[in-house]
């Protein structure tokens, strides 16, 4: 019984598009988050996927800095109250974090698999 062979995949890509690792093209992601149990195409078995919170803190910098960096744009630029740095900041901190999150959790879970990364074992 021969092994299906699949074709090389580019963890970059697929995992920001939230693709299968091993045939990129069945889907990652369940839900906005959450992990499919499996792929529908080439069957393979997301159990090994353990993104831990790398993910959330790869988001957290990053959005830091892109919310910042606007923030003290528009406070050198126009000087406005802090009530509208509020109101125009606190959604886009939570735009930003969310639409950064998904495909972030998607490129470590897909280069976890690219590099054969499991977690350590005693050997006795």
């Amino acid at each position: 019984m021969s092994v299906p062979e699949y074709p090389p995949v580019s963890p970059y890509v697929t995992g920001v598009v939230g693709r299968c690792p091993r045939c990129g093209k069945g889907r990652l992601f369940s839900g906005l988050l959450a992990l499919a149990p499996s792929c529908e195409v080439c069957g393979l078995d997301y159990s090994f996927a353990d993104s831990g919170d790398g993910p959330a803190m790869f988001v957290m910098l990053i959005a830091g800095f892109i919310v910042l960096g606007a923030a003290l744009w528009l406070e050198v630029a126009y000087q406005p109250p802090y009530w509208l740095h509020a109101l125009i900041f606190l959604p886009f901190s939570v735009l930003v974090c969310i639409g950064l999150l998904r495909p972030t959790k998607g490129l470590l879970i897909t280069l976890q698999y690219f590099h054969k990364a499991e977690e350590g074992r005693r050997v006795e």
